[in-house]
């Protein structure tokens, strides 16, 4: 490749497929605790979810991992995926979802230019729920450049949010 590329300003990531041991664990995990919904199901093996109606977001199969082992956390592989809010508010109430249904939560930040809450699905994989804060308020230096930090966020202050 001799010229550099530049993927187009409207490009974005479509879906997520993961590779599970348990289909129906995991669907429960994401319809149950996330709030996706099951688009569609290929028999036993694979099923599709979303958000909002749209074909799929996530899709969940177990063709080459049936009953297999949680990967090692030294291990390559995807580090999460990550599911955007529209607000605060909507955050705080997917964070308290995740709250009551047990998951344990492996950490949060407040990076300046997103607030995100990170924990695993049951089969490992990292899972981050998170907003992002209008552009115009993006922390940047004297030069324009970004400038994302990792400070500590505000759980309860985000939970208190989820009961308005």
């Amino acid at each position: 490749m001799t010229q550099a590329y530049t993927a187009p300003p409207g490009t974005r990531i479509g879906h997520v497929h993961l590779k599970v041991a348990d289909l129906e664990r995991s669907i429960a995990f994401y319809r149950d605790v996330i709030g996706l919904e099951v688009t569609q199901r290929y028999g036993a093996q694979a099923a599709f979810l979303s958000a909002g109606g749209y074909h799929h977001h996530l899709g969940l199969n177990t063709w080459e991992s049936l009953g297999g082992p949680r990967p090692p956390r030294n291990a390559v592989g995807l580090y999460h995926t990550a599911f955007l809010y529209p607000d605060r508010t909507a955050l705080a109430r997917a964070f308290r979802r995740v709250i009551e249904a047990g998951v344990e939560i492996e950490g949060a930040a407040d990076h300046g230019v997103s607030e995100a809450i990170y924990f695993s699905d049951p089969d490992g994989n990292g899972i981050e729920l998170y907003r992002d804060r209008a552009e115009a308020d993006w922390p940047r230096d004297a030069k324009g450049q970004l400038q994302m930090v990792n400070a500590r966020l505000d759980l309860d202050g985000l939970l208190a949010l989820a009961a308005t």
